[in-house]
């Protein structure tokens, strides 16, 4: 269950329009591949420090392929790959690689993750006054 609080938010295109209420996303908490290694453990007949260094390696693996230019599928959980912006150039020739802005990391979701993820119900948190 995705637990939500709504936000009062003005709309920047137009301060002087009435305020609305937004869905935010509120966090349950997080997970960290130490956490995740203990739960795939008990569904795995490798231990839990296999697992770890298995996920860690992953980690460290992931950026050097997207720096060798590939992109890195990960079968049902997704897929990873670069996109960049720059300043253009007139010419051909008057481009520098100083105009190249912004590197980013995007992520695909895998069919089967979105479909799960789609799945999603959801459950308002109440905030106290003396929460806010």
């Amino acid at each position: 269950m995705l637990k939500y609080k709504l936000i009062q938010k003005s709309n920047p295109r137009d301060l002087t329009a009435p305020k609305k209420f937004y869905a935010s996303h509120a966090s349950s908490g997080r997970k960290t591949i130490k956490t995740i290694s203990r739960d795939i453990e008990d569904k795995s007949s490798l231990s839990r420090g296999d697992i770890g260094n298995v996920l860690d390696n992953l980690v460290d693996q992931i950026p050097k392929y997207l720096l060798d230019g590939q992109s890195v599928s990960l079968g049902e959980l997704g897929s990873f790959r670069l996109t960049l912006s720059s300043e253009g150039a007139e010419q051909e020739a008057d481009f520098n690689t100083s105009m190249i802005k912004n590197v980013k990391i995007v992520f695909t979701p895998g069919k089967m993750l979105k479909e799960e993820v789609a799945k999603a119900r959801f459950e308002k948190i109440v905030y106290s006054q003396s929460d806010r």
